[in-house]
């Protein structure tokens, strides 16, 4: 199994940036397509982005798009999620998500791994 643990959270001002890591135990990291999913308060947990297994493909929430970007680093089991251009509206519990065998479409749903979450709040 791979165990995930996040790390990058924190407070900015609107128009700041952050970068979230994704640290993954395990010797199959690479079989594992990869995201981040967020969840703000009182709201459902959502899809934010993902990264195919050899990082070659990638898929994002439209509402990001141009302002964050996700990437993996095999040789060291991380996955990483660039925020640039924060505004309120991204402030949420941002969490990592692995699925074994996944794509960048069928882990917007469903996951087999979770970690516990970075708080990330944007301040205006």
């Amino acid at each position: 199994q791979v165990q995930l643990v996040e790390s990058g959270g924190g407070l900015v001002q609107a128009g700041g940036s952050l970068r979230l890591s994704c640290a993954a135990s395990g010797r199959t990291f690479s079989t594992y397509a990869m995201g981040w999913f967020r969840q703000a308060p009182g709201k459902e947990r959502e899809f934010v982005a993902a990264i195919s297994r050899a990082g070659s493909v990638t898929n994002y929430k439209d509402s990001v798009k141009g302002r964050f970007t996700i990437s993996r680093e095999n040789a060291k089991n991380t996955v990483s999620l660039q925020m640039n251009s924060l505004t309120p509206e991204d402030t949420a519990v941002y969490y990592c998500a692995a699925k074994l065998y996944g794509t960048t479409q069928t882990m917007t749903t469903q996951n087999d791994y979770w970690g516990q979450g970075t708080q990330v709040t944007v301040s205006a």
